[in-house]
């Protein structure tokens, strides 16, 4: 590692320590690093996460109460207007069904479940349906956290989520302003902060984040950072795009693994001590390299996303175990549990009549 990224990294880290913002050359500079001082990157960012919230891992879970059919045109969206993606398409859940999904999230050590609607914003009568699934989740779950994620908000429906017993709400910036234009036409940049601040408003935990392989610079990504952190969410979720066939962007395969550790280590620098949670498109584009991303946010969801299907549960808990993390409100590491089905004799190769593995 070269001097000069020594100094900025020990910079950025004695900066987070005490909560301060980093430069923007500062944090142009962390996007620009390059492959080989990756691991540096991720190892100081990660000092960072250790001190505000040491080896712990919160789990969260979406529950997708009405998927498909949404008026809105975002590009990266599979249930935008026009979206010719072959997506589950329905109508409300029954309160019970979030409720039986909330029962394995929870017994999975999820202590958040996100109730999600596609839609331009919810209407009173919306805002009733996730009142109920919140007192159905609620009654066999006091304890756990409900955020919602409903589309643009007014402060009448954030004023009877409140009511209703809902702890959070998110609603994503995305990405910067100057190209907000290039993925949305049905509402603007300035719309979605303005819900932010109606959540924060009424009293909700504010939660948003961004998404990321939509065409952004450098410059984009930082200034989106930036006004998030201007927005103050408690909750920071990092998606990576995923292409859906039949999207605008069905086409935008940019990520590399190691740029997204790079976006996720400056938003730990811009957001020390609040949640960062690597969201929806991590098995796509960090692949093998999901459990460094540990290392630098402190938060993931659980099982399935929206639209698609997310790693096995069982693999996410197994790989927060193999790194050395433990799960939120659980903490102490369990023992390894035996494992005899990956013992895989070989029948393949020298000595046999089939192909080696190679």
């Amino acid at each position: 590692m070269n001097h000069a990224l020594t100094m900025l990294l020990d910079d950025l880290v004695d900066g987070a320590l005490a909560r301060q913002v980093p430069t923007v050359d500062q944090a142009l500079a962390v996007l620009a690093s390059g492959d080989d001082d990756l691991l540096d990157v991720v190892a100081a960012a990660g000092r960072v996460r250790r001190h505000f919230f040491g080896n712990r891992v919160k789990l969260n879970l979406i529950v997708n109460m009405k998927s498909g059919l949404c008026p809105e045109d975002c590009s990266y969206c599979s249930q935008r207007r026009g979206s010719e993606a072959d997506v589950l398409k329905y109508n409300w859940i029954d309160p019970a069904a979030a409720a039986e999904t909330a029962d394995r999230a929870v017994a999975g050590g999820a202590t958040r479940i996100c109730l999600v609607a596609s839609g331009r914003g919810p209407s009173e009568r919306d805002a009733d349906r996730v009142a109920l699934a919140v007192r159905a989740i609620k009654e066999r779950h006091p304890g756990i956290e409900i955020c919602t994620s409903l589309g643009l908000l007014t402060p009448d429906r954030a004023e009877q989520l409140v009511d209703a017993g809902v702890y959070a709400y998110n609603h994503n910036l995305n990405t910067s302003e100057a190209n907000y234009g290039h993925i949305c036409s049905t509402h603007t940049y300035a719309d979605r902060r303005d819900t932010v601040e109606t959540a924060r408003d009424a009293g909700l935990s504010p939660c948003s984040g961004a998404i990321f392989g939509m065409g952004e610079t450098d410059r984009d990504i930082v200034d989106l950072a930036f006004d998030l952190r201007r927005a103050d969410p408690d909750s920071v979720p990092v998606n990576f795009l995923i292409p859906f066939d039949g999207t605008p962007l069905a086409g935008e395969w940019q990520l590399t693994p190691q740029r997204c550790l790079r976006i996720l280590a400056l938003f730990r620098f811009v957001f020390p001590a609040s949640e960062v949670r690597i969201a929806g498109g991590r098995e796509l584009h960090l692949r093998s390299l999901q459990p460094l991303g540990l290392h630098l946010a402190n938060s993931i969801f659980l099982g399935d996303y929206l639209t698609t299907e997310g790693q096995a549960a069982h693999d996410d808990l197994q790989m927060i175990a193999d790194a050395g993390f433990v799960i939120e409100g659980q903490q102490d590491h369990a023992p390894p549990a035996p494992r005899p089905e990956l013992v895989a004799i070989r029948r393949r190769g020298p000595g046999t009549d089939v192909p080696t593995n190679a």
